[in-house]
């Protein structure tokens, strides 16, 4: 039986549902701290245990009778995301998975600028020191992480953030689609994956571009100081320590760390990434196309 982890969660359940169009519900579980939340799966076949990565006990059932385990990371930092991640992976070896594979991302290092890609690095370690095979999905940076970015310059019409480098941003549906793929074909990709990533890497004076385009609105690119975006993030009630971490994104784009661009998503999905154009066209509150295609930005960019 093929496990999956947070099934509730954006991209687990995007994981889900592409892996129900390649194998049947019956050999499909899902572990989630709160099932009712998964009811849609249990009533279409796929079994749903409680699971926390908190409870190891909760894991064990959860995890039974797995062939292969799917932990998607934990949304924390720190030591605290890679004791819960090393907790997943004890139970999934305790459960005789013949398989682990983990959600990474494409920057995972421990000399990274920016605190979860360095967990990602620490779990990536207790993969290869758990004595299983194991596959770490080294995902993009997630293009909902940019939507979320650009705040309120649909109202402003300024985007004001450090300075940055060029981001490879990419959808979770695609990289739902390349999981589910590894999943159906079980050894496919032994150890981290290449980068999983779009077909280009932009810095946010490209993103103010595109959603100038996408939207027909003016949207203009500010860079702010780090010390004075930090200041702003807690003077809007977000922890010292969770700015710094916030800030350690800009530092790293800039060092280049998810600046790669690689083919082996497309040669996974069989067909091209989803564009950050097409994301945005999605996710912004009000593009051109939505205005009836009145201005010249509904002819969009790179897709």
């Amino acid at each position: 039986m093929i496990i999956v982890t947070g099934a509730a969660g954006q991209l687990g359940r995007q994981i889900v549902e592409r892996l129900l169009t390649r194998v049947p519900a019956g050999q499909v579980g899902v572990s989630v701290r709160v099932p009712l939340e998964a009811q849609a799966f249990a009533d279409q076949g796929v079994r749903v245990r409680q699971g926390s990565f908190t409870d190891a006990d909760s894991l064990a059932h959860a995890f039974e009778d797995a062939s292969q385990v799917l932990i998607v990371s934990v949304d924390r930092m720190g030591e605290e995301a890679v004791q819960q991640h090393r907790v997943a992976i004890d139970a999934a070896v305790a459960a005789g998975a013949r398989r682990v594979l983990y959600t990474s991302h494409m920057g995972a290092s421990a000399s990274s600028e920016f605190q979860p890609c360095r967990d990602h690095a620490a779990t990536e370690e207790a993969l290869r020191a758990s004595g299983v095979p194991f596959t770490s999905l080294r995902n993009g940076f997630y293009a909902a992480s940019a939507v979320q970015f650009l705040g309120h310059a649909m109202q402003s019409g300024q985007v004001v953030l450090p300075a940055d480098g060029p981001v490879s941003w990419t959808a979770h549906a695609d990289l739902a689609d390349a999981a589910a793929a590894i999943l159906a074909d079980e050894g496919r990709i032994d150890g981290p994956t290449p980068p999983l990533t779009a077909a280009q890497a932009l810095t946010f004076d490209d993103i103010a571009r595109i959603a100038t385009d996408v939207t027909g609105r003016t949207i203009t690119r500010t860079t702010a100081p780090d010390e004075q975006f930090r200041q702003q993030l807690v003077g809007g009630g977000v922890p010292a320590e969770t700015a710094g971490q916030l800030l350690g994104i800009f530092a790293a784009s800039r060092a280049g760390e998810f600046a790669a661009v690689d083919s082996t998503l497309e040669t996974l999905l069989g067909r091209e990434p989803i564009a950050l154009s097409t994301v945005l066209r999605e996710q912004l509150p009000e593009t051109a196309a939505d205005r009836g295609g009145r201005t010249a930005g509904a002819r969009g960019v790179g897709g």
